[in-house]
């Protein structure tokens, strides 16, 4: 089942902006889509276990970690063009559970214009076709230098990284012992910390 759809209309970051906060949109090449209902404990547990380790290992480091709600804004023209980042030209808005962000000037007040280093989305079962499709492929293009899907209900790992503009498929990896990131090499993830948090039926 996929996330519900905002309308059939084409629409920018300018009319992002202009919705009312009572329902989470997040946009892909201008289709809104509805955001899944509020998580679990459960999946709040696993996000917030990934960012206290990722917090931890970067401290005093320049890359930085987010976790949602923060929008991620990834322009639909090129980077050459100077009209790039004007509202009316970003037609992708997205808020993944963690973000890490090694470029300062792609911080600002709003959150994240530009792609960042690495992406962790937590998956559950409302969103998990949109997150491993839909998801998965945007981030590729757009230079995501590492994708990790965490399925806790499964105790499984997905991770992409970016090779020549492209995410070689990958096959999922029990969670377990020690992973570290290639984009960001100072952060391991020590999954018996988060395993040990969870309860048996996820």
């Amino acid at each position: 089942m996929g996330l519900a759809l905002r309308d059939e209309q084409y629409h920018s970051y300018k009319d992002y902006l202009s919705w009312p906060d009572e329902v989470r949109y997040e946009l892909i090449d201008g289709v809104a889509y509805a955001m899944a209902p509020a998580p679990t404990q459960s999946h709040q547990l696993v996000v917030g276990e990934l960012f206290r380790q990722i917090a931890n290992a970067l401290l005093g480091k320049s890359c930085q970690a987010f976790v949602a709600p923060l929008d991620v804004r990834l322009p639909r023209l090129g980077p050459s063009s100077k009209d790039a980042f004007k509202d009316e030209n970003i037609d992708t808005v997205v808020q993944p559970d963690l973000v890490v962000v090694c470029d300062r000037n792609k911080r600002d007040r709003r959150g994240i214009l530009g792609a960042p280093d690495w992406i962790i989305e937590v998956l559950s079962p409302s969103s998990a076709i949109h997150d491993l499709v839909s998801k998965r492929q945007l981030y590729e293009r757009s230079g995501v230098r590492e994708y990790w899907l965490v399925h806790p209900a499964d105790r499984s790992l997905i991770v992409y990284q970016l090779i020549d503009g492209n995410y070689p498929p990958s096959d999922p990896q029990a969670l377990g012992g020690q992973t570290p990131s290639q984009a960001v090499p100072e952060v391991v993830i020590d999954w018996e910390m988060l395993l040990q948090q969870l309860p048996d039926e996820y």
